[in-house]
Formats: C-alpha cells, sequence, structure tokens
C-alpha cells in the first residue's frame, strides 16, 4: 500500500507541471496584452497567474519531497512537506492579491481612463477555455490517484477560468462608455486572489496544527463501534500526514478476554479501516472493562 501511495505522489507530479505550463503561457500573454490594451482586468488576471505558477510549483515540489522514505529525523517520513509548500504559496499570492487591489483603486482616482482594446477580453476568453481543459485533467488525475493536493490544484483551475470569464465580461462592458468597469474587475480579482490565498492557508494550517474533520470521526467511531468484540471507544484522534490518515483510538473489551483474542480484536480493527475506508495507519491500544 506504501508503494502505491509513493507512485501516486509521482503521478500527482504531472498534474503540476501542466499548471505551471498553462499558467506561465497564460500569464505571458495576459500581462503582454493587458499592458498594449490598459487593461487593468487582464493585467491583474496576468498577475494572478503568476500566483498560480508558484502555487503549482509549490504543490510539485511537496509531491516530490513527500516522496522521500523515513529517515532519522523523520521517522513519519516527510508526507507534510506538501502541506508546508501550499502555506507558504498562500503567503506569496495574498502578496500579490493586495499589490493587485493596491493598483486597481489606484487607477480608479487617477481618473480619464479609456476603455482597453477588445482583444483583451478575446484573451481572457481564450484563457478561460485552456484553464477549463486543465481543470479537467487534473480533476480526472486526482479522483485516479486519490490526491487532495492535485484536487486542489483542478479546484484552482476551475476558479482561474471563472476569473479570466469574469475579466473579458469586464472588458466587453468598459466597450459600452463605461471604462470603470474594468479597473472594477480588477478590484474583483485582486479579492478572489487574496480569497484563494486565504482559503488555502486555512486548510494548510488546520493539517499541520493536527486538525481533522470531526464529521470523519464521527463515522469511524461507529464504524469500529460494530467490529466484533468491540464494547466501546474510550478515545480516538485522527491526524493527517500529507494525504494520509493516521486514526489513534483506545477500543474497549471484554477483560476476560486473553491477550491473543484483544490484539486479533484490535488488529480487525486496523484492517476495516485500512481496507475500507483508505485510512493510511491506524493505532489501536486495547483496555479491558
Amino acid at each position: 500500500m506504501e508503494t502505491e501511495k509513493y507512485q501516486n505522489l509521482k503521478l500527482g507530479e504531472r498534474g503540476a507541471i501542466i499548471s505551471m505550463i498553462a499558467y506561465i503561457c497564460l500569464s505571458i500573454l495576459k500581462l503582454a496584452i493587458g499592458y498594449m490594451s490598459d487593461s487593468a482586468a487582464l493585467k491583474a488576471d496576468g498577475l494572478n497567474n503568476t500566483t498560480d505558477i508558484i502555487a503549482s510549483f509549490a504543490v510539485f515540489i511537496g509531491l516530490k519531497l513527500s516522496q522521500r522514505p523515513p529517515d532519522g529525523d523523520h521517522g513519519y517520513g516527510h508526507w507534510k512537506s506538501e502541506t508546508i509548500a501550499s502555506m507558504v504559496a498562500s503567503f506569496i499570492m495574498i502578496a500579490v492579491g493586495i499589490e493587485v487591489l493596491i493598483d486597481a483603486i489606484t487607477s480608479m482616482f487617477q481618473g480619464g481612463k479609456e476603455s482597453p482594446d477588445r482583444i483583451a477580453a478575446y484573451t481572457g476568453l481564450f484563457s478561460a477555455i485552456v484553464m477549463y481543459f486543465v481543470y479537467r485533467y487534473n480533476k480526472k488525475l486526482a479522483a485516479k490517484i486519490n490526491s487532495k493536493s492535485v484536487m486542489a490544484a483542478a479546484k484552482d483551475n476551475i476558479s482561474d477560468a471563472w476569473v479570466s470569464i469574469g475579466t473579458a465580461l469586464g472588458i466587453f462592458g468598459s466597450q459600452l462608455h463605461m471604462p470603470w468597469l474594468d479597473t472594477v474587475t480588477a478590484m474583483i480579482v485582486g479579492l478572489l486572489i487574496c480569497k484563494t490565498a486565504w482559503d488555502i492557508f486555512k486548510e494548510s494550517s488546520h493539517e499541520l496544527s493536527d486538525g481533522f474533520d470531526e464529521n470523519k470521526i464521527q463515522l469511524y467511531q461507529e464504524v469500529i463501534t460494530k467490529v466484533d468484540g468491540v464494547k466501546g471507544i474510550k478515545e480516538i484522534k485522527g491526524r493527517n500526514y500529507g494525504n494520509n490518515e493516521v486514526i489513534d483510538v483506545v477500543i474497549i473489551v471484554q477483560s476476560t478476554l486473553d491477550i491473543r483474542e484483544a490484539h486479533d480484536i484490535a488488529t480487525h480493527v486496523e484492517k476495516v479501516m485500512i481496507k475500507d475506508y483508505g485510512v493510511y495507519d491506524v493505532h489501536v491500544h486495547v483496555e479491558p472493562n
């Protein structure tokens, strides 16, 4: 099972690489057209894609580091490298988001802005189509290898597609003698960058601080309680190592059981959680009652 986990990490690199290539090409295109057409919205969208390059690169590096086996000072492996990389990317993204907002607000007070050329809007639509296909690829890959980071990348891809559509609509709207609409769209893009950064930070910090889904804990508690020989659960906790769930549980068994029988019950609990629910590791402590 562990070998398969490492192979999935390797496959996940494809999604990160494809995202990086797409974002590099699109950011160059958007920034170039944005400056030539004087579109604040398209330039903001291009800067958004530069943060996506960093985020995709962080996922790639995280996947690489996570493949390293346990060593002397990392007895549990390097699974959390992926989560740390995501947090670093969130800091960079929020810095760019704030910069986009400041530029858009400054542009609004400068006044005398002309409507950007329509080629900027077509560039936004083209970018949206490209990102939609990248999203479809990463979503399919994430489902295949059960990767949270690749699925997060896919969600980022589809959000970028929507941002590009919004950018195009804002630019088309500015053609209707409303040049300020381009600046407003740039502000919305800046806010979306900041929100995406906050969501990534919140999720990664939750995992790094050993936070765990309460609904899953409730589900696992119900499942373990139904295992033959388990009279109850005294304590159950969960944590994540990258995409891997680790469960610590103290089960209560009949006090008249001998050591071998109690051990067999604990082993059965481990097998159910690992085989049926994909838990990476289960630590079962037995207490008689």
